[in-house]
């Protein structure tokens, strides 16, 4: 396969975070077949594995182009798509849904999930706890790893809860047994 960047830079195949995926040791670009970009990022940071970007699903809020870099494996023009709602731009491919990310876009993407994480209200770990348990009986990946992401999520729900309420806390912790 041939770099999207370099265009006659052949990717090598290399271990990121436990998932086979292929870099241009050129540009510093890299390769992640269907699914292996979640991977990688659940790897990478076990708390960020139930907080996944759905690359085509964001209703109104949605931007596409089409991208002058041509997927290494179907030889047809990426789609550039913002990821989630941040201004990280990655290519895409519709024909074998692989990501091509251009160097640095892997480290701003784990940051980008950390500050949502990190900012996100309790009223919203509270949706998240619901989407999460539906996951279980639907989601995308096997059982087991939905338990785990609703219990994670439980964990960060209560992680919120201290840090936005502290009073309350206390006050619990100060009642009679």
């Amino acid at each position: 396969m041939n770099c999207p960047n370099c265009k006659k830079e052949t990717l090598e195949k290399i271990s990121f975070y436990k998932t086979q995926i292929e870099r241009c040791s050129q540009c510093g670009g890299i390769w992640f077949d269907r699914d292996e970009l979640r991977k990688a990022k659940d790897e990478r940071d076990q708390y960020l594995k139930w907080l996944d970007i759905d690359l085509w699903q964001k209703g109104k809020k949605f931007q596409i182009s089409v991208s002058k870099k041509i997927c290494p494996v179907c030889k047809v023009h990426f789609y550039a798509v913002n990821y989630g709602e941040s201004k990280i731009e990655v290519d895409i491919c519709n024909s074998c849904k692989g990501i091509w990310l251009d160097k640095g876009e892997f480290k701003k993407i784990i940051l980008y999930l950390k500050n949502i994480m990190a900012t996100e209200r309790l009223t919203k770990y509270l949706k998240y706890v619901f989407e999460e348990a539906k996951e279980i009986f639907t989601g995308p990946e096997e059982l087991s790893s939905e338990i785990k992401d609703f219990l994670t999520v439980i964990k960060l729900l209560e992680y919120r809860f201290y840090s936005q309420y502290p009073i309350i806390i206390d006050i619990i912790l100060r009642l009679p047994k």
